[in-house]
């Protein structure tokens, strides 16, 4: 203590401002100049301090405060050198300095070895790199993860896929057993009746005979029933023939104009150069009519049947996404401009007897026979309806490898027209 304060006496010293000979520009010169580095030493640890207190994260946030604590002590030997300009307490400006010089040797000797570890930091060029091969890595993620999620949307497409053609075989499979049955038993039917009616004497009861022929007429139109039934289920007997399906739908195309009304529009758009197929010219055709009649009934206020065909090459991603065999096939479409089916309709569309039509107005079967014959023939068939937006049902055939013969297409009667089933 007693060397401190013989230090801070100031004894017979001279401010330094008697060493300038009190020149007023010089003092000014001294004083302002020390001002300014007294200021700007004081604020720089100001900056610092408020920097590290928002930035914990920093690595070596506590050299910061080793630098504030320098400068605060080189801002206030700077105050001092103004002081002694007039009050000679040289004592007090060497304790500060001495304070300044620890400080300042206590930072050096820190910095030194953190001199190696600060060279590792990366630079900010480093930083950038890093920062776009991470971006990078995100857009492959998200590529990623969009393509998983296109993978799980087609799963789930496949498995409903499956799933609707696991129902519709079980329910071809009972409704193709119960036709069968119910022929059989139809078939004796119509045998009694044909027996009863040569049994009848030929001065018999007008009223009788009349009773036999309508229920012949009503066994017959039975039989044509399980006929469509059997085509449903895929056990009604095809005779496949090699054809150009065009050959079919121009001919039915003529049919249907003259059938279908004055307020229906066909048109046909074929293929000029169709591959042939292997199907039953007669099934194939009846297939064709229960879907125009479907249309003309979406239709009541008219509009436009749209036929179309074309090629579908074995490459086509439809031929997998379809579940068919690989191949080349042939596309007819049948499409109109009606008033389309719900979601839930749509989905049951190809089902035996549904129908969404009053009783006596559809039977529900143009659509699964349709389906029917497709699936028989080695195809299939897929529905595309929405309210309001029409209907399009599409017929896929796998193609012959053989050339087509030409074939004339029979058409059905106009009573097939008035009398075929409607959409559910």
């Amino acid at each position: 203590m007693a060397i401190l304060q013989n230090l801070l006496e100031t004894g017979d010293a001279i401010p330094h401002g008697a060493c300038m000979g009190w020149r007023p520009e010089l003092i000014s010169l001294h004083v302002v100049s020390d001002a300014i580095i007294a200021v700007s030493y004081l604020s720089i640890p100001i900056v610092l301090a408020v920097f590290v207190s928002r930035r914990p994260d920093l690595v070596f946030g506590w050299v910061a405060w080793a630098f504030a604590i320098f400068l605060v002590a080189c801002g206030a030997s700077h105050l001092l050198d103004i002081w002694t300009v007039w009050y000679p307490h040289f004592g007090a400006e060497g304790v500060v300095k001495a304070l300044t010089a620890v400080t300042s040797l206590a930072t050096a000797i820190v910095l030194w070895p953190l001199l190696p570890k600060a060279l590792r930091l990366p630079s900010a060029g480093e930083l950038r790199r890093a920062v776009e091969a991470l971006r990078i890595q995100i857009r492959e993620r998200d590529i990623a993860l969009k393509a998983l999620e296109c993978e799980r949307e087609e799963r789930r497409r496949a498995e409903d896929m499956l799933r609707q053609a696991q129902k519709m075989e079980a329910i071809g499979q009972l409704t193709a057993g119960i036709a069968h049955d119910f022929n059989n038993l139809m078939t004796a039917v119509i045998g009694n009746l044909e027996r009863a009616r040569r049994l009848l004497p030929q001065d018999g009861s007008r009223q009788l005979a009349r009773a036999i022929r309508g229920a012949a007429l009503g066994a017959e139109r039975a039989g044509v029933l399980t006929h469509r039934l059997l085509a449903f289920g895929c056990r009604q007997p095809l005779a496949p023939n090699v054809m150009n399906v065009n050959d079919v739908l121009e001919h039915l195309a003529d049919t249907l104009r003259r059938t279908l009304g004055g307020n229906i529009r066909v048109v046909s758009n074929l293929m000029f150069d169709l591959w042939p197929t292997r199907v039953d010219a007669d099934a194939l055709e009846s297939a064709i009519l229960n879907l125009a009649v479907n249309a003309r009934d979406a239709m009541p206020e008219g509009g436009n049947l749209v036929m179309t065909t074309r090629n579908v090459a074995a490459g086509d991603g439809l031929v997998a996404e379809l579940g068919l065999a690989e191949g080349d096939y042939i596309e007819i479409a049948v499409a109109d401009t009606g008033v389309g089916m719900a979601e839930e309709v749509a989905s049951r569309a190809f089902e035996p007897f549904f129908t969404t039509k009053p009783v006596g107005e559809g039977s529900g079967l143009g659509l699964s026979q349709a389906y029917g014959f497709a699936v028989q023939s080695d195809g299939t068939a897929v529905l595309d309806s929405s309210q309001g937006q029409g209907t399009t049902v599409k017929l896929y055939l796998p193609r012959a490898q053989i050339a087509a013969a030409p074939a004339y297409a029979r058409s059905f009667t106009s009573g097939l027209l008035t009398n075929a089933p409607a959409y559910p």
